[in-house]
């Protein structure tokens, strides 16, 4: 996978697609809520996440992707619904950057929930 379709599969919830493309000592900051140091704790965190995901329907939408050199910048939105009632909505901007090794170093997220 390339760092852009790395980076697109993270930010829309396909975790399993990118874990080995997260590097061992890896940091996810998602700003404001909690920060996640190393693969282990962001593959528990993405199992956490990914099991909401599976309770409700989830309608991702990319809008912007830039890339630079070792960095992919991802920003769109996400709803979730359940029962054809929309639970939440979110804003989002993912910002990743890779080593030298095509994986993921760090990751810093920020997400703003409609009222």
């Amino acid at each position: 996978m390339t760092k852009t379709e790395i980076a697109k599969a993270f930010s829309n919830g396909e975790f399993e697609k990118t874990y080995n493309f997260i590097a061992e000592n890896s940091e996810w900051i998602v700003v404001e809520e909690n920060t996640f140091k190393g693969k282990k704790a962001i593959i528990e965190n993405c199992n956490q996440v990914g099991s909401y995901f599976k309770s409700v329907t989830t309608d991702f939408r990319t809008h912007n992707i830039i890339v630079d050199e070792n960095k992919v910048v991802i920003n769109g939105t996400a709803e979730f619904l359940r029962d054809n009632k929309r639970v939440s909505f979110v804003s989002a901007c993912d910002v990743y950057e890779f080593n030298d090794d095509n994986q993921i170093q760090k990751i810093t997220s920020y997400c703003i929930q409609s009222k």
